[in-house]
């Protein structure tokens, strides 16, 4: 027995790059865009979730500059302390106003409103349900609230459905926790079921729309937009660090909640207030998703595009069901798709490999972006075709 107290760490590292489980950072050097440059390379860039664009627009840089020469650069306390400022306000009744919801709230970031709200909400004589593939910020705030967690198998009502038979009459309240658009898979959870079976159990439903917000909806407004349920009761939880291109998280929901969340969300009572360049980036990006939807315009012609070049050159890939910016192919194991991923940025194309225990099985995540160029697409498909055929020879 090994009785250094920290032997265990490098113990644990030579397990993870065995599995080849083992990650590490790389170095962009360009600002956001459709390419960038890493690691001294320019690659054509199908890694990141700057959906819209927006991550480099020169209006959200402007913005962000005259909120650090007007306020500074930190809020230097929690918002209800020295750190609230009107701009969190203007964000926030903006939020609001584009979730057509009462009110919201403005975290730090998209993780700490999901932990800080479900922590909220239930406690230890409560039970959640949650989607076997939500995010890591879902199934941790559900274990720091002390509920008793059940998944259910991923978008299976029919589960859902019979744990909420059997186990909802034991438990003061129920949460429903699910992401709208599943960061890792591109599908969507099935939203109007899910409102059905909240009510018809009297259970909370909240929804992550992380990777739906500006995105999906007629006006960019998410899930609940896409599928018609605006309006409707539920929990509304984002970022603004996606489509919009600045850093925070928000909840949206009725006044009476927002007002709870300000006196019992941990991670917003004790959290330093959201800096005051990335609330007016923020700021800036919802007002130019309203203003100019041919942006998600032609983020949905280039997903589009895509897809058919696929179905036309590359019928025997094994892509996830995707209904988002999202597209997934699987591998065989992690060690195929770090393969793919070095082979893939040696071409000239930023895609990541992802691998347990992020996901339960190995894939290649393509994000694609409106700025991205039919050229860049057409890169992509020749790159994998190029794989393909490798692959065919071994």
């Amino acid at each position: 027995m090994n009785n250094h107290p920290y032997a265990w760490i490098n113990e644990s590292l030579s397990t993870i790059h065995q599995a080849d489980w083992y990650r590490s950072v790389e170095t962009i050097h360009s600002r956001p865009g459709a390419t960038v440059l890493l690691s001294g390379q320019e690659v054509i860039n199908f890694a990141s979730n700057d959906y819209l664009g927006l991550a480099g627009d020169k209006r959200l840089q402007t913005a962000a500059i005259n909120a650090i020469q007007e306020f500074g650069t930190g809020s230097t306390g929690s918002r209800l302390l020295s750190g609230h400022r009107e701009l969190h306000r203007e964000l926030e009744r903006e939020i609001a106003s584009s979730k057509q919801t009462q009110d919201a709230l403005v975290f730090s970031s998209g993780y700490l409103a999901n932990l800080g709200t479900i922590a909220a909400i239930v406690g230890k004589r409560d039970l959640i349900l949650a989607d076997q593939f939500n995010h890591s910020s879902l199934k941790k705030g559900a274990i720091l609230s002390g509920a008793t967690v059940i998944e259910y198998p991923h978008s299976g009502m029919a589960a859902l459905c019979q744990n909420l038979q059997q186990y909802r009459k034991n438990y003061r309240r129920c949460l429903i926790i699910t992401d709208s658009v599943f960061s890792m898979d591109g599908d969507l959870c099935p939203l109007p079921q899910l409102l059905d079976l909240a009510t018809e159990f009297s259970c909370m439903l909240l929804l992550d729309e992380a990777h739906a917000t500006g995105v999906m909806g007629k006006t960019g407004a998410g899930c609940v937009e896409h599928f018609r349920c605006t309006g409707r009761e539920l929990i509304q939880i984002g970022t603004l660090s996606k489509a919009l291109g600045s850093l925070g998280g928000y909840v949206a929901g009725s006044s009476a909640l927002i007002d709870f969340l300000r006196n019992r969300a941990p991670s917003w009572i004790y959290t330093t207030a959201l800096s005051p360049a990335d609330t007016a980036a923020a700021l800036a990006a919802i007002k130019i998703v309203q203003q100019e939807p041919q942006r998600r315009s032609q983020l949905w012609q280039n997903v589009n595009y895509l897809k058919q070049l696929i179905q036309d050159n590359l019928p025997n890939l094994k892509l996830l069901p995707t209904e988002s910016a999202i597209l997934c192919f699987q591998l065989p194991n992690a060690a195929a798709a770090l393969t793919a991923g070095k082979l893939m940025q040696a071409s000239g194309i930023f895609a990541p490999a992802i691998r347990p225990p992020t996901v339960n099985t190995s894939r290649i995540r393509i994000s694609i972006m409106a700025t991205h160029e039919l050229a860049h697409i057409q890169k992509l498909v020749e790159v994998i075709k190029t794989m393909e055929q490798l692959a065919s020879k071994y």
